[in-house]
């Protein structure tokens, strides 16, 4: 079921799997305030359904911002996201391989400081990333 969706996300649960996907905003500098707002309200949707598995569809995302504006979201994200019950992420990497080069390089700087309390994997297909999300297994 569709919870939520604008032209910046769209936040979609299914029940019988406790999965919210969400499709990754485009990261437009003139749009950073609303992108913000967009993730703040995926944040307590993870809490207000209490979602224990993430589907990040980061596949066609546009990165229009700089890489420390994009390290800070990223580590924003990952901040408020681990302050709920959240369990296992799974990441959809984009096709570009300097885009995804910048996201793996972002989630090894929030892997450093040891705070995570969720497990979180990147896949090149959706059928991998949703079978690893409803495994027992890590």
């Amino acid at each position: 079921m569709i919870l939520h969706q604008n032209s910046i996300i769209k936040l979609e649960y299914n029940p019988a799997t406790d999965i919210l996907e969400v499709k990754y905003p485009d990261l437009q500098k003139f749009m950073l305030f609303e992108i913000k707002e967009s993730l703040k309200l995926m944040v307590s949707t993870v809490r207000n359904y209490d979602v224990k598995r993430l589907l990040l569809d980061a596949s066609q995302t546009l990165i229009e911002i700089n890489d420390e504006e994009n390290r800070d979201l990223t580590i924003s994200l990952a901040t408020e996201l681990s302050k709920t019950r959240l369990q296992k992420v799974a990441r959809i990497k984009p096709v570009d391989l300097n885009k995804e080069a910048r996201a793996q390089e972002n989630i090894k700087q929030i892997e450093k400081s040891g705070s995570l309390p969720f497990a979180i994997r990147t896949f090149s297909d959706r059928a991998d990333a949703i079978n690893w999300l409803i495994g027992s297994s890590d």
